[in-house]
């Protein structure tokens, strides 16, 4: 009955109240598995070498959502990464240190 209660003078709730515990706190996309796999291959990737990821293959998602998406990611795994792409095809590897 949380947001059904009126103290005087107010309106009723327009919104229901949620624990917080009860929330995700991930960020989990339609493409999350997509990019998952793109992250776990770059941790493995030998030194020198790039992935080469056809954007046939990603299911409809644009080249910048993409990027995007990997670069989240990888910087949240703590992966330093950089890009580059072609008309179809993109290609991402881990960024030398500096």
């Amino acid at each position: 009955m949380g947001n059904e209660q009126k103290t005087k003078g107010q309106r009723p709730a327009k919104y229901r109240q949620v624990e917080i515990a009860d929330l995700k706190t991930g960020r989990h996309g339609k493409h999350y598995d997509l990019v998952q796999g793109i992250v776990q291959e770059l941790v493995t990737l030998k030194a020198g070498s790039a992935l080469e990821i056809p954007l046939a293959d990603v299911g409809g998602v644009g080249l910048a959502n993409l990027r995007s998406a990997v670069h989240r990611a990888a910087t949240s795994s703590g992966v330093e990464i950089e890009t580059i792409a072609d008309n179809d095809k993109f290609y991402v590897w881990k960024a030398k240190a500096k």
